[in-house]
């Protein structure tokens, strides 16, 4: 790495085969792993950590301090991690004393205008589409798929294999395994194209639809519905995470569709 149209910290610990384009800013506590690739006037600020072959388009900033009247400019970091995208102009904002840290997992896609606020936590394998905002303190699990313009209020929880629809306002938690549309978001049936792309077997799938129909279909209230589900289904890995995922849900799930 020589660039001299750019400027890095000296105290910044970049990898030796990192290729910076130019009118990058890199400032110090910054990583940045091997192969990774930052686009002409990308600004890294103090407490990013970047990972091996990332992709940082140009405009993006990563590590900017967070926009919470709360901070107090305490010590955090913004962690993203292996083989990640990071398209033109998102922001990934560093963390609060709340988490101490905002994380991009690995193998992740944040397209063009993308915002991730501090103390977000996601996951791997994670696609944001063009203009999705988080807000602060959201989780996003593994091979959520968010498509353009989604909101996600402060405090969610998106769970594994979701696919949002584009334009969403997300105020509630979605649960693993589903598609979720429509104003006010609602369950809009099993992702089942994004699980068998994932090997998911049809017995799995509709293992996983029976659980919803409990959840979202048959007039129950959650717990009722939980306790059907133990009494009439046989434990698995798929139930036993939805129903984890219900029951620790601090914003309560999204509601079931009802065309009236």
């Amino acid at each position: 790495m020589n660039q001299p149209l750019s400027y890095v910290h000296p105290e910044a610990k970049i990898a030796r085969n990192v290729v910076v384009e130019p009118f990058v800013t890199i400032a110090k506590n910054v990583e940045i792993g091997e192969g990774t690739w930052i686009g002409s006037n990308v600004s890294i600020m103090e407490g990013a950590r970047i990972g091996k072959n990332c992709r940082i388009f140009p405009g993006a900033v990563i590590a900017a301090i967070p926009q919470d009247l709360k901070f107090d400019g305490e010590d955090t970091l913004a962690i993203i991690g292996d083989n990640t995208t990071v398209r033109e102009c998102v922001t990934i904002n560093r963390g609060t004393k709340s988490k101490q840290k905002t994380v991009v997992g690995n193998n992740c896609l944040l397209m063009a205008y993308v915002h991730v606020a501090h103390d977000c936590i996601l996951g791997n394998n994670i696609i944001l589409g063009n203009a999705t905002q988080l807000a602060g303190e959201v989780i996003i699990d593994d091979y959520a798929i968010l498509s353009g313009i989604v909101a996600v209020h402060q405090f969610c929880h998106i769970g594994s294999h979701t696919m949002i629809s584009g334009g969403s306002l997300v105020r509630k938690d979605v649960p693993p395994f589903i598609k979720a549309a429509r104003e006010p978001l609602n369950y809009a049936g099993v992702n089942s194209i994004g699980l068998r792309r994932r090997g998911f077997s049809n017995e799995k799938i509709n293992e996983i639809q029976d659980v919803f129909r409990f959840l979202f279909l048959k007039s129950l209230n959650n717990q009722q519905a939980i306790e059907r589900i133990e009494a009439e289904m046989d434990a698995s890995d798929e139930r036993d995470e939805i129903l984890l995922f219900v029951r620790n849900s601090k914003r309560g799930i999204i509601k079931g569709y009802n065309p009236e």
